[in-house]
């Protein structure tokens, strides 16, 4: 087709068979070459392609690309719309959901890595303890297997509301491109396994920051953010020549299979393709030539497989490599950096003669010869500048530049490019948020640097409240540095003081000059209602940049003794109401009728007492109290506590869940209404309230209109003691007017995007007069750590035999210890399946037709040899019987064989 020579791997298993056992040969297995893909889409959960899925099918059906989609988990942590299922049993639920969505996209490779999915966070350093060093391993396994030129994956950066497993899969996909390349990362897979390293031609991140306009100039009319970031979108109402409708259509069709994540309700896209825009995708790096950014070739669909997959009118043939790199990402002007650009030759064609001309923003200089002279075959050229940004080029701060080379040969022509950061001597910035320091940290450590400085710095201070603000000042000059750091703050917020001194700062060092922050006007409003009050730095009297301070909602908490009953009574809770009625997330409520609220708090001895009164004219689906869980199914009221409001994650704090009613028993034909019952959930320990918070106790009363929830919660129940001046904690509301287990709207007190995983953008409780019991204990959070296995997955089974690409990213068996199904027969009591096996291990059975599965066993064989098992039926045997056998071996590593039922 369009493809590069593509490597060829070692045979991952194969089987010798004795004459005494029936024949092989309609035995498929994973032993054979691995399927060669030309695109490998990286994400956390089943969906998270599904917005993709426009332009991977349009790929596929216009230029033949066979994309595969890496998913780490199998999103056994999520939620559940469509019937009981949960842990492993979701797992299977939802992979057969991704499988049939990306399937209408063409798109047929799923790879499960079989990484346990927990509870929502929006912390990736939490997702990487969870999941564990050898996850990176699996997906450089993947990527070395099926040697894709194109890696798409998910935005890496702790973005406001961006999933903490979003984060680290787009880490680990940005990691593997550069990994799988190299031979000294997880040598064993070479060495042992018979891989080979593998170098990806482009990597791109879904979505960009940018404006744009809907219909067919969506991919030309975008605006990134940054102007030196290249985006390339694929419109998404071009219409499928086979299926008849466009692909804004299709993917949302897609979509709709996710009827277990509430998606089977989405509405139709619009009819008018004027009003569907682009899929959008962002460059990090590329090996290969691709379209200059404004050119005609840029905003075509193929942008992103140009250089790699396809060849644009008058560019280099496919096979070229094209790259730059500039010594330094960080320049200064008047201070020289160089730039190397290096081209070569595909393998078996020439360029003839070629050279390079270098691209810079206008003033800057460049010297240098940029002749390389004739690329035979296979050969590479390399030219070296030097350029000098203009000395004074006005930076703004910080900014990005451009520095592109254009490659002309005899063959054709080439594009590339690299970012720089324009730097004064001094930057300052104001102190990073834990988060987001480790997020800076990774892109230097990966060497991404273009990739920093996407989330703009926040930090949070309560209403009406002060914090100390730290300003991060580093010289990034040749010499020692004195001056002033200074802080202009927005109207409402005031400073000790408005600037001050630095001095004798080190080359290369950094020092924090703290400033003592003020909300001096209460009235502003507060949240997402507020959004980011931007303020500006400056240093020696140039801006340094641009960060913003978000105020929070406060309360002050009395002392009372209420009781727990569900009714306000007299007294017993003194201070004023909380208003929880903002909108988090979702659908706008109405009316206050539809869905609005007030809290009332308390505490007394050791024990803190919320009373929530929720307007809601329509209760969505009374839960079954043994299915107490996944409380944003229905209405419910979660309440959430961080003992020092210093939480990173959610993992070191309490959360708690009640739903106001229950499902009761059916009296007479009629439903009558159960208890209310609570839950802890995504916190430092989760599950039923009665075996996790021991002493909790809840109450509510049910009306027309509307209902009340009162709750009194032990201190002692939370990791750690309670500062007194700084509780964190957040009422949300979650809202659902449907008897379909999906929820349409969230309020609550503190509101932001994500906000149930980001204890830093909770508000802040006072709980005057507490004195908190000392040293009390942080418990080791409790992690869900139960995922499915891809043994256990008759489709991944099916898979791994289908494309020859062993299960979960993990070796193939040892040949000496592998095992397979070698014939399968029906009888009375079941199918009979015969194994061999060079060792002993577990042969994971399943029986499947054209219905599915009918029939499933897991046995144990202790011994090398021929074994012969029956497997158990659930039902009849429908056409085309076989049986798909997943191997599990002593040393480690696995097969997967599929035969016949005769």
């Amino acid at each position: 087709m369009r493809k590069r020579l593509s490597l060829v791997l070692a045979a991952t298993v194969a089987l010798a068979l004795s004459p005494a056992v029936p024949s092989a040969a309609s035995t498929a297995s994973t032993a054979g070459d691995p399927v060669d893909l030309d695109a490998l889409f990286v994400g956390a959960h089943p969906d998270d392609e599904a917005f993709s899925l426009s332009t991977l099918g349009q790929w596929n059906e216009d230029h033949r690309v066979r994309t595969g989609v890496v998913t780490v988990s199998r999103g056994e942590g999520g939620g559940n719309a469509v019937g009981p299922e949960e842990g492993p049993a979701l797992g299977l639920l939802r992979e057969s959901e991704e499988r049939a969505a990306v399937g209408k996209a063409g798109v047929r490779e799923v790879f499960n890595l079989d990484d346990v999915d927990f509870y929502y966070t929006v912390s990736a350093p939490l997702t990487d303890q969870i999941w564990g060093a050898d996850t990176l391993e699996k997906v450089v396994r993947v990527v070395r297997q099926t040697r894709p030129e194109v890696v798409l994956t998910m935005d890496p950066a702790p973005s406001p509301g961006n999933h903490g497993n979003h984060q680290q899969a787009a880490r680990l996909a940005v990691q593997a491109f550069y990994a799988a390349a190299d031979p000294k990362v997880f040598p064993e897979q070479i060495t042992r396994e018979g891989l080979r390293p593998f170098a990806p031609a482009r990597l791109l991140l879904g979505g960009g920051r940018g404006t744009s306009q809907n219909g067919p100039s969506c991919a030309s009319t975008f605006r990134p953010n940054n102007p030196a970031q290249n985006v390339y979108g694929v419109w998404s109402g071009r219409p499928s020549q086979a299926q008849g409708k466009t692909w804004a259509a299709i993917e949302r069709d897609a979509q709709r299979t996710y009827a277990s994540q509430g998606w089977a309700v989405f509405p139709d896209m619009p009819s008018d393709p004027n009003q569907l825009g682009c899929d959008f995708f962002t460059q990090v790096d590329s090996r290969v030539p691709f379209p200059e950014p404004g050119s005609a070739a840029a905003a075509a669909p193929t942008a992103i497989l140009d250089g790699a997959l396809t060849r644009a009118s008058g560019a280099v043939p496919l096979g070229t490599l094209f790259g730059l790199r500039t010594s330094t990402f960080d320049v200064r002007p008047g201070t020289p950096f160089t730039v190397k650009v290096s081209a070569t030759a595909p393998s078996r064609e020439p360029l003839g003669r070629s050279s390079v001309t270098l691209g810079v923003p206008a003033g800057w200089q460049v010297s240098g010869s940029g002749e390389l002279g004739r690329l035979s075959a296979g050969r590479t050229g390399t030219a070296t500048f030097t350029v000098t940004p203009t000395a004074g080029t006005p930076t703004g701060g910080t900014g990005r530049a451009r520095v592109s080379a254009t490659l002309t040969t005899e063959r054709g022509r080439g594009y590339t490019y690299r970012q720089v950061e324009i730097s004064p001597p001094v930057r300052a910035g104001q102190q990073l948020l834990p988060q987001v320091a480790q997020y800076e940290k990774w892109t230097s450590e990966v060497g991404v640097p273009q990739l920093r400085g996407i989330v703009t710095p926040v930090l949070t201070l309560p209403s009406g409240g002060s914090r100390q603000v730290g300003v991060v000042v580093t010289n990034v000059s040749d010499a020692a540095r004195s001056g002033t750091v200074r802080v202009d703050l927005p109207a409402g917020f005031t400073a000790d003081r408005a600037e001050a001194p630095y001095s004798d700062l080190a080359a290369g060092a950094s020092m924090t000059v703290p400033f003592t922050v003020t909300n001096s006007d209460p009235s502003l409003k507060t949240s997402n209602q507020g959004g980011d009050y931007a303020y500006t730095i400056s240093v020696d009297g140039a801006v340094a940049s641009k960060p913003a301070l978000e105020l929070v909602p406060a309360a002050s908490v009395p002392q009372a003794s209420p009781t727990v009953d569900g009714v306000a009574g007299d007294g017993e809770y003194p201070g004023p109401a909380l208003d929880i009625s903002r909108l988090w997330e979702g659908t706008a409520c109405s009316s206050p009728a539809d869905c609005s609220g007030t809290a009332r708090l308390a505490w007394h001895d050791d024990t803190l007492y919320l009373l929530v009164q929720v307007q809601d004219d329509v209760l969505g689906t009374r839960l079954a109290a043994a299915d107490c869980k996944r409380h944003w199914r229905t209405d419910a009221v979660e309440v959430t506590l961080d003992p020092r409001g210093t939480s990173e994650n959610t993992s070191t704090t309490f959360k708690a869940a009640v739903l106001p009613v229950t499902a009761g028993s059916d009296v007479a034909g009629s439903a009558t209404a159960g208890p209310p019952c609570f839950l802890r959930d995504a916190d430092n320990r989760q599950g039923p309230g009665e075996q996790t918070a021991p002493g909790m106790r809840v109450a509510s009363k049910v009306a027309p209109g509307g209902y009340t929830v009162e709750m009194s919660i032990p201190l002692e129940l939370l990791p750690g003691s309670v500062d007194p001046a700084h509780l964190g904690l957040n009422i949300l509301v979650y809202d659902s007017d449907t008897q379909d287990k999906t929820g349409q709207t969230r309020i609550g007190w503190s509101t932001w995007g994500g906000v149930q995983g980001d204890p830093y953008r909770w508000g802040v409780a006072a709980l005057t007069g507490y004195r908190p019991p000392a040293d009390r204990p942080v418990p080791d959070p409790v992690i869900p750590d139960t995922a499915l296995s891809s043994l256990d997955s008759p489709q991944s089974l099916e898979q791994a035999v289908r494309v020859h690409v062993p299960l979960a990213g993990g070796p193939a068996a040892k040949e000496a210890e592998s095992g397979q199904a070698v014939s399968a027969t029906t009888g009375q009591e079941g199918v009979k399946v015969t194994l061999r096996s060079g060792a002993p291990g577990k042969a994971h059975l399943f029986v499947r037709d054209d219905q599915g599965t009918a029939g499933s066993r897991v046995v144990t064989v202790s011994r090398k040899g021929v074994t012969t098992v029956t497997v158990p039926l659930t039902r009849a045997l429908a056409a085309h019987p076989a049986v798909v056998a997943g191997w599990e071996a002593p040393g480690g590593g696995t097969a997967a064989s599929q035969v016949k039922v005769r």
